[in-house]
């Protein structure tokens, strides 16, 4: 096997041209001598065609009743001959796929031609003898100069169709390279666009995480971690009265019978659902939750609230030891100062100035993260674009590779 010879995209048309000038450029120009010679014969065709039309609507027009019907009938005729063949498209440029597409367009009018010859002429003669004679004339010499041009195509111009294809597919190959080129720098582009925005955002980021790490924001964490704690204490606390809470509190939601006010059943609720909130929220001596727990003991006294004798007894030791001896005292105590210190926290002006600051670093930082999607976005479409003419630029030079090779018997490599 012979060693390929590399060229560049930029040289190979040029090498191409000088191997294949003295075989492609002399099929080309008799491809064209001879589609002069068709277009010279549809031009003639559309002009006889008109003179029947002409011809016969004078003949229209004189209203002899001996030729009106015929005469209608030749300038239909005539109309459907030179509406056809307008729509005949002359290639403005020389290539096999061209003219062959050109030769077919021709063929298929003049088959529907001859058709309606042999249909309509009969009926009309003896009359427009002498124009009938002159389209037909020119109809035939038009016909022999399609079946010459038919031979040419298919028995000299075929053979350098993979040649022709070659051209056309290095042309493509220098647009979808212009194109790569067009898209790396609109790439490049964006990515000017992504940089700034980057860094605007990883400074927005910074000052947000450092705002959150110091001043009141940093005070704040460290008291909601300390609720946290305490929340957890107070459920381990009220742990053996969640039974017991939550029959009173579907007692007093659907049967109407806990004996609760409104302000109590909300309190009980916050007791099952965040204890810290309902016993910080209590003035001191915590009132509501005794008197909750006061009823609550007349309910199981009542057998109102029905409990296993374990959950009962120990419900009571709990009740006992919260109303008569100020077990949750000291935890109260915790849990007022806790709550009294983020109180004064969120209320303090620093903690307003920094939530104000937050808020414009967080909504600057959301628009500009909206924006970094959208360049991304683009950029990605880009990049997909990218892949895609290089996709195409390797089918192209592989393509033109082996028409080379098949063509000339030359082993080429496109770098």
């Amino acid at each position: 096997m012979s060693e390929a010879t590399n060229f560049s995209s930029a040289d190979i048309e040029g090498w191409l041209k000088e191997q294949t000038n003295s075989t492609l450029t002399p099929v080309q120009t008799q491809a064209q001598k001879l589609c002069d010679e068709i277009r010279d014969a549809v031009q003639n065709f559309a002009e006889v065609g008109k003179m029947l039309v002409d011809n016969s609507s004078k003949e229209i027009e004189r209203r002899n009743m001996r030729t009106y019907n015929r005469a209608r009938a030749m300038n239909k005729l005539a109309r459907l001959f030179t509406d056809r063949i307008k729509k005949v498209t002359i290639p403005d440029k020389t290539s096999y796929d061209n003219l062959n597409r050109f030769a077919q367009e021709i063929q298929k009018v003049f088959i529907v031609t001859d058709i309606d010859i042999k249909n309509w002429f009969p009926r009309i003669s003896p009359y427009f003898i002498m124009d009938r004679r002159k389209f037909l004339t020119v109809h035939e010499k038009a016909k022999i100069s399609l079946s010459t041009f038919n031979d040419f195509l298919s028995k000299e111009y075929v053979k350098t169709k993979t040649l022709e294809e070659t051209f056309q597919l290095i042309d493509e190959l220098h647009s979808l390279e212009q194109q790569l080129l067009d898209v790396e720098a609109e790439t490049k582009s964006i990515e000017q666009d992504r940089f700034p925005v980057e860094k605007e955002l990883a400074e927005l980021e910074k000052k947000i995480t450092d705002l959150k790490s110091e001043g009141p924001v940093d005070q704040l964490f460290l008291i909601e971690a300390e609720i946290e704690k305490l929340n957890k204490e107070l459920k381990q606390a009220l742990r053996h009265l969640q039974k017991p809470f939550k029959k009173m509190q579907a007692l007093a939601l659907y049967r109407g019978g806990a004996g609760l006010t409104p302000d109590e059943r909300n309190k009980l609720s916050q007791y099952l659902q965040k204890p810290f909130k309902a016993f910080s929220t209590e003035q001191e001596g915590y009132p509501l939750l005794k008197q909750i727990l006061q009823k609550m003991e007349r309910l199981m006294n009542e057998g109102k609230l029905k409990l296993k004798s374990d959950k009962k007894r120990k419900a009571e030791q709990d009740i006992d030891a919260i109303l008569n001896r100020d077990s949750l005292a000291k935890i109260y105590t915790r849990c007022a100062d806790v709550a009294k210190q983020e109180r004064e926290i969120l209320n303090s002006e620093k903690m307003a100035e920094t939530r104000n600051s937050l808020s414009m670093f967080q909504e600057q930082t959301k628009r500009l993260k909206a924006k970094k999607a959208r360049v991304e976005a683009h950029e990605a479409v880009k990049k997909r674009a990218y892949n895609d003419i290089v996709h195409r630029i390797h089918n192209h030079k592989k393509a033109i590779e082996k028409n080379i090779q098949e063509s000339l018997g030359q082993t080429i490599h496109i770098l």
